[in-house]
């Protein structure tokens, strides 16, 4: 029997430190980032409570208390009670639905007085528990069909409530817990399949408009038809183990594709749109028919790649002119170079670069920024925090952040890996993947490198639901890591 003085002692010694470290440097950090993005000249006092700096500490404070308190509690509950603490989190999420205050367009906060709250950033920390505890069972395997599709309804069940909300950028953070799915066995066939229709999207949008060799083919669309098919053949080789076939499908559908391009060019111009998709169809019914005579089946898993190649691609154009809404249209259109719109969707992001751009190597100094003090970019406490890093505290401020972000992703993935359960293994990277898409996405917006989807930046962006959300994630896990050694009793 070990007495609970000696097991919180020994609690105590076994927190990683470092993590704990990090942790607080970071909230330093942001808390100076947040002065600089909202402190006005003449303003009476930083710690004011008035002031969203002074408010900030608030936060700051309590999530330290809120971490303590994570800590002392016996690391068995998170695992007993997941499914309950997801379970509530599921019902604050629907509830959010109905909730008549909408704040900016989203219906995704609960006012409760003069507390505000967002439930979607609680649901990451309960999503992951549950996760844990679902793919931490006896005889889960994630390439198991009725596994995966369980582990699939755990994720999108919140990511539903929470576009039902109008918050669509905090639903896409859920995409990160795939990166879990990868480090546990699911096949990098997956993984593949989302990169190629990333590359089809982006291919086929951005050069739908010019032509090849003043002919009529699209270049979007010639470009994503020869991937399609370069991506099928080789599916043959690799998971077929017939690079002979690969290289004869290979061979014949880029073969026919440059003879009828050479044709249009020289002889009689016309659009190879369809000579491909006819193509790519004979590819998908080699593909069929290969399947029914050798009965292997991975013929019939690369031909469902093909036909959802086809269709993803076919339907991409729809959903971004039919689907999306007008500003969401706008900013991918700003971001794949079809727009400019400095007035409009591409303003933060123009302002955010000049704010970052004109830091220079050093920056202009704590509460100097001009672009911050003027209030050029919108949402520069909140969302666009980064670019008041690059303009008071220029490239080595700005690297000096991100550096603090990469040692905490690799301190995650040491604790991770060194965990005894399935469990803690799995939250753990279930934690490393929301910080790892919350910091790329958001300093790559800010940079005009990704999508404007208005998530916040870890323990830098102004507020209390994100602050506690992120303490909840990462103090879970280490007094999860803490009991790792510990007698049970």
């Amino acid at each position: 029997m070990v007495r609970q003085t000696d097991r919180k002692n020994s609690v105590i010694r076994s927190i990683d430190w470092w993590t704990v470290i990090i942790y607080v440097a970071l909230l330093s950090f942001g808390w100076i980032s947040v002065c600089g993005a909202s402190y006005d000249y003449g303003d009476a006092d930083l710690f004011s409570l008035s002031a969203r700096s002074g408010m900030q500490i608030v936060w700051i404070g309590t999530s330290l208390v809120l971490g303590t308190v994570l800590l002392l509690l016996d690391d068995r509950l998170y695992d007993t009670f997941a499914y309950v603490i997801f379970g509530i989190l599921l019902l604050l999420l629907f509830a959010t639905i109905f909730n008549p205050h909408s704040i900016k367009g989203s219906r995704s906060w609960l006012v409760l007085g003069p507390l505000r709250l967002q439930p979607a950033e609680f649901a990451k920390f309960a999503t992951a528990l549950a996760l844990a505890k679902f793919m931490g069972t006896y005889g889960y395997d994630i390439n198991k069909t009725k596994d995966f599709l369980k582990t699939l309804a755990i994720i999108l069940t919140p990511m539903l409530f929470i576009v039902m909300q109008r918050e669509t950028g905090s639903a896409l953070v859920y995409l990160a817990f795939f990166l879990v799915f990868y480090r546990e066995g699911m096949t990098g066939s997956v993984l593949f399949t989302g990169v190629a229709m990333v590359l089809y999207f982006v291919i086929g949008i951005r050069f739908a408009e010019p032509t090849i060799w003043h002919t009529p083919t699209s270049v979007g669309y010639f470009v994503v038809f020869i991937l399609i098919q370069v991506f099928s053949s080789a599916m043959i080789g690799v998971y077929c183990r017939r690079w002979d076939k690969a290289l004869l499908c290979m061979g014949v559908c880029q073969g026919v594709t440059l003879v009828c391009l050479l044709f249009s060019f020289y002889v009689i111009p016309f659009d190879l749109f369809w000579v491909q998709l006819s193509l790519c169809v004979l590819l998908m019914g080699y593909l069929l028919w290969h399947a029914m005579r050798t009965r292997v089946h991975n013929y019939l898993w690369i031909f469902a790649f093909a036909a959802g190649s086809l269709i993803f691609f076919n339907s991409a154009d729809y959903a971004l002119n039919n689907v999306l809404e007008k500003h969401q249209r706008t900013r991918i259109n700003v971001l794949l170079g079809l727009e400019e719109d400095l007035k409009g969707a591409g303003y933060n992001v123009h302002q955010s670069e000049i704010a970052i751009g004109s830091g220079g190597l050093e920056g202009k100094g704590f509460l100097n920024g001009t672009q911050t003090k003027l209030k050029y970019v919108p949402e520069q406490d909140t969302d666009f925090i980064f670019c008041t890093v690059g303009e008071e505290e220029g490239f080595v401020g700005a690297a000096g952040v991100l550096l603090l972000f990469l040692a905490l992703i690799l301190r995650l993935i040491h604790l991770a890996e060194r965990q005894q359960t399935t469990f803690g293994r799995v939250y753990g990277y279930c934690v490393l993947s929301i910080f790892l898409f919350h910091v790329f996405i958001n300093v790559g917006m800010v940079l005009g490198l990704t999508p404007v989807i208005g998530i916040p930046l870890p323990f830098f962006s102004y507020g209390g639901s994100s602050l506690w959300g992120f303490t909840f994630l990462l103090f879970i896990f280490l007094r999860i890591d803490a009991g790792r050694n510990l007698i049970k009793t």
